[in-house]
């Protein structure tokens, strides 16, 4: 499923059409990567959450040449499923 497939799913379910159901789709997920960036966590009661995890700065090996690297710290979006979707998933 893609982000057209989701909003076609959402218009037909709410009598938007596809175009008004993408945009209310882009400004969710634009949501969500706006808190994202400001470190926040995102809940969705039902769906799961969205965390921002922090990666120290570490060293590394370059697997064409077995040399030393330096890998940067960096920040990554992790997500966690609610017990509600996980049973769902599960049957």
């Amino acid at each position: 499923m893609n982000n057209s497939d989701l909003a076609e799913i959402i218009g037909n379910a709410n009598g938007l059409t596809k175009a008004d159901a993408k945009k209310i789709v882009d400004g969710v997920f634009g949501a969500i990567a706006e808190a994202a960036a400001k470190g926040e966590e995102i809940s969705l009661p039902g769906f799961g959450k969205f965390k921002v995890k922090d990666s120290p700065a570490r060293e590394g090996r370059n697997p064409a040449t077995g040399e030393a690297m330096q890998i940067a710290a960096s920040r990554k979006l992790g997500f966690s499923a609610a017990k509600a979707l996980k049973d769902k998933l599960n049957g």
